[in-house]
C-alpha cells in the first residue's frame, strides 16, 4: 500500500488591476536582467555552454517580446517601467 499525500489547497485570493500591474512591471524588469545576464554569459562561454546560452537569450527575449505585448494592451508605459525599477 502505499502513503498518499493530499494537500488541501488554499483558497485563491484576486488580486486587485494595481497588483497585477506591478507584478507584470516585476516580471518584464527580471526578465530584462535575465537577458542580459545571458548575454553576458554567452560573450564568455565556451564548447557546450554557447548552445546553452543561445537558447536562454533566445527564450528569454521571447519572453520578453509576449510581456511588453502584454503590457502594451494593458496601457503600461515605459515610464511606468522606469519608475518601479528605480523603486526597487
Amino acid at each position: 500500500m502505499q502513503n498518499e499525500f493530499y494537500i488541501k489547497e488554499g483558497r485563491i485570493i484576486e488580486r486587485t488591476e494595481m497588483e497585477k500591474e506591478h507584478e507584470l512591471i516585476k516580471t518584464i524588469i527580471k526578465t530584462r536582467e535575465d537577458l542580459k545576464a545571458a548575454n553576458h554569459n554567452f560573450d564568455y562561454a565556451q564548447d557546450d555552454l554557447i548552445d546553452y546560452y543561445t537558447y536562454q537569450i533566445k527564450a528569454n527575449q521571447a519572453k520578453l517580446d509576449y510581456l511588453i505585448k502584454i503590457a502594451k494592451a494593458s496601457g503600461i508605459e515605459l515610464d511606468m517601467i522606469s519608475e518601479m525599477k528605480f523603486a526597487l
